[in-house]
């Protein structure tokens, strides 16, 4: 253990990453006694069409900063950016890791995969993208693709995408890629992700497009602060107006949060509240969704995909569904019988009350109807 932090805070960023994924923080604790026990899982990191915001996003982690742990927490042998070697001398810590660590590793993958042209558009020691990224996930014990880039294809692959820009998954058809989509994604998902893997074998629960669901499960819109404003009708018209001083909804500037699913508005970037694009006042871009970052303009507004506000907010409208014809036969058949039932009832107690009346009539009158009636 590093001796620049604490046990302490060793475990909690540990409890960190396992939150990011949905996992308690016993299971941070067994990750670090996993570490501290000298299992350090193996990295292969790749990088090709990007621009390294995913790697600086995780040196700026802190407290403590990720960029001291990750000598303790993971065993990284090959990165291109954070390696001192190059050349001839970083390919051959490829390809001893590769050798070494082969169905053990975590190939990371950072960038979009150039495909037009056989892949020319991206080569590194001699091996275009595309061969790179075969060649090594065949070897690697879990493949995760970290950013937009990497997941889908990114800025790289927006229209009219010369260089056929894709993602890893697919390249990697048939293979399972843990997606990360963002410019960048929290750096402690890929943590989480990595350290899961390295201790128990296992990967996190992912949804239709390979990412975390408990990162990914849920919309920025649905746990945004600025959410009151939205169900209150309060929006800022443009930017610099009083609505937007005053931290008013941005959905009328084109905020992308109602369709982008990603935990930003819970989880800070570097650990610091408010260090993301809709707290500082700028509309979210749908940078983790293949459909609306490059796509749609960034002050276009988008379908809302889940209007209900969370449970301590009011609903912005209340539910109402739908009858079919069926449902409404049988609600009238049932309807008629109780109906039915009911006069009958009625019929029935009108009279009993009737013949109480009579009788207690007949015993005024000093007669005992019971005595009559046998004779």
């Amino acid at each position: 253990m590093n001796a620049d932090y604490s046990r302490r805070e060793f475990v909690k960023v540990c409890a960190l990453a396992a939150a990011s994924i949905g996992l308690a923080p016993t299971h941070g604790r067994a990750w670090a006694a996993a570490l501290e026990a000298g299992k350090k899982p193996s990295i292969i990191w790749l990088h090709f069409q990007e621009c390294t915001g995913c790697t600086e996003s995780l040196l700026r982690t802190s407290h403590p900063s990720v960029s001291k742990l990750i000598l303790d927490l993971v065993s990284l042998d090959y990165h291109e950016t954070l390696f001192a070697a190059s050349g001839a001398q970083i390919e051959a810590a490829l390809e001893t890791a590769l050798e070494e660590q082969a169905g053990k590793f975590v190939l990371v993958v950072e960038g979009a995969i150039p495909t037009k042209e056989n892949g020319i558009y991206c080569q590194v020691g001699g091996r275009t993208a595309v061969d790179s990224l075969k060649r090594c996930a065949e070897k690697a014990g879990a493949v995760v693709a970290i950013g937009s880039c990497a997941s889908w294809g990114g800025v790289a692959s927006a229209e009219p995408n010369p260089t056929g820009a894709t993602g890893a998954p697919q390249v990697l058809e048939g293979r399972t890629v843990v997606c990360l989509p963002g410019c960048p994604p929290n750096p402690y998902i890929l943590l989480g992700t990595v350290l899961q893997f390295a201790t128990f074998g296992t990967l996190p629960k992912l949804d239709d497009k390979g990412r975390p669901l408990s990162a990914y499960a849920r919309t920025i819109h649905e746990d945004c602060p600025r959410r009151p404003h939205f169900d209150a009708g309060r929006f800022a018209g443009q930017f610099g107006d009083e609505d937007h001083r005053l931290g008013h909804c941005l959905y009328k500037l084109g905020c992308k949060g109602p369709a982008t699913h990603a935990n930003c508005s819970l989880a800070s970037f570097c650990e610091v509240p408010g260090a993301w694009p809709v707290g500082v006042g700028h509309p979210c871009i749908g940078c983790t969704e293949a459909t609306v970052a490059f796509r749609i303009p960034v002050f276009d507004t988008v379908e809302i995909e889940n209007p209900t506000p969370p449970a301590n907010y009011p609903p912005i409208v209340e539910h109402r569904g739908s009858i079919s014809p069926v449902t409404t036969g049988v609600a009238g058949i049932i309807g008629g019988a109780a109906l039915g039932a009911s006069a009958v009832m009625a019929k029935w107690v009108s009279r009993e009350h009737r013949m109480e009346k009579t009788w207690a009539a007949v015993k005024k009158e000093g007669k005992d109807p019971e005595k009559d009636q046998k004779s």
